[in-house]
């Protein structure tokens, strides 16, 4: 078998694919002097909002600042303690400890979402939210969220980071709690050359008070009215993406598209638990940001593959938050530790053909045969 490179992400494709059209805008925004809170930032903007069916989508530097503020916007402050799955990126407790509150790890489940019939386990009296990662691509079961959010009084907070335009029952990810976050890193779905995110809320007032944090705590006239950050999104990213967004819905059906193929040629070994296919997904519509896979005797199949040229990675460097201990976690959770042993991310992204997607099944296949 002929050796290929398939990496597991191809950065360099992210400009070299569209570098005529992003150098045209890169000139149009700098003869215009457009820098800095322009009219492609409220374009992009208006956009998200319409597309995910949300009230407000507000710019902001990148999507950890968005969850941190989401949450300073909608009240959460000292010592409120907020769940969390620790199958996510640090950048989702440090939101919640940078606002002010105490960030509280649970499992995962199998679907790699929080595991809702893990929250009642730590909820305290100091505790004021639930934050679910939508993560992959997929929606957590937000029915179940809501009404455990209910029945404890909790308010809940996303952070959609990787799940721009994924849908539970018809309803886009960031949509369902006080605020949400997506991030535009240049991975992403819908990637930029830098980081970038945007907040999304359907509250006035919330949308109110981001608008001030997003920009050192100024009002509309300019006043600074409370303290705030410095966390707008840089307007020549926000052309940048207004550009690529026109193209999202066929960004979203080749994801999937790749995923389905995966799905085809893997599916038949017994070894590998796959994510699951974009057909017959019932309540879930995922857009796959990444495919992540669990995996028997991972190490060797993931070296196995790396000499065969295909790059893969594991997921937060293969940690969960919760086993960060320097952050101060004493958490055990030994599903979601169990869980760590075996998964890892496939390459998924738009530069990879057909062709590619066969060859990193037909490796994986060959190791298992």
């Amino acid at each position: 078998m002929e050796i290929k490179t398939v990496p597991f992400f191809n950065y360099p494709y992210v400009y070299s694919d569209d570098e005529d059209r992003i150098l045209d805008i890169i000139a149009d925004v700098g003869r215009r002097g457009a820098f800095i809170m322009q009219e492609d930032l409220t374009t992009i903007e208006s956009n998200i909002a319409s597309y995910c069916n949300t009230k407000y989508a507000v710019g902001v530097a990148n999507a950890t600042d968005g969850l941190q503020l989401g949450l300073m916007a909608g009240g959460i402050g000292k010592d409120d303690e907020v769940i969390f799955c620790s199958h996510t990126m640090v950048a989702t407790a440090s939101a919640i400890y940078f606002a002010g509150g105490v960030p509280v790890p649970i499992n995962t489940n199998e679907a790699h979402t929080l595991d809702v019939e893990d929250i009642e386990r730590v909820i305290t009296p100091k505790t004021r939210a639930i934050m679910p990662t939508q993560l992959n691509g997929r929606i957590s079961d937000m029915d179940a969220i809501q009404r455990l959010a209910n029945k404890h009084n909790l308010l809940v907070f996303e952070d959609a980071a990787q799940a721009l335009g994924a849908r539970y029952k018809g309803q886009y990810a960031g949509t369902f709690g006080v605020a949400s976050a997506i991030s535009f890193y240049p991975a992403k779905t819908l990637g930029c050359l830098g980081d970038a995110g945007i907040v999304l809320t359907n509250d006035d007032e919330v949308y109110a008070k981001l608008l001030q944090l997003r920009d050192h705590g100024r009002d509309a006239t300019g006043e600074v009215v409370s303290w705030g950050m410095n966390s707008r999104l840089d307007n020549l990213q926000a052309a940048i993406l207004d550009f690529r967004f026109k193209s999202y819905k066929k960004t979203i059906q080749r994801r999937r598209a790749i995923a389905s193929q995966y799905h085809s040629q893997l599916s038949h070994l017994n070894e590998l638990k796959l994510p699951p296919s974009p057909d017959g997904e019932g309540d879930y519509f995922d857009v796959f940001q990444n495919y992540e896979v669990e995996a028997e005797d991972r190490d060797k199949l993931r070296e196995f593959l790396s000499e065969r040229g295909v790059g893969t990675i594991l997921q937060w460097g293969g940690k969960a938050v919760h086993q960060f201990k320097k952050l101060g976690f004493t958490n055990s959770l030994p599903y979601t530790e169990a869980l760590f042993e075996k998964m890892f991310l496939l390459p998924l992204h738009l530069a990879m053909s057909d062709d590619d997607v066969s060859y990193v099944a037909h490796c994986i296949d060959k190791y298992y045969r």
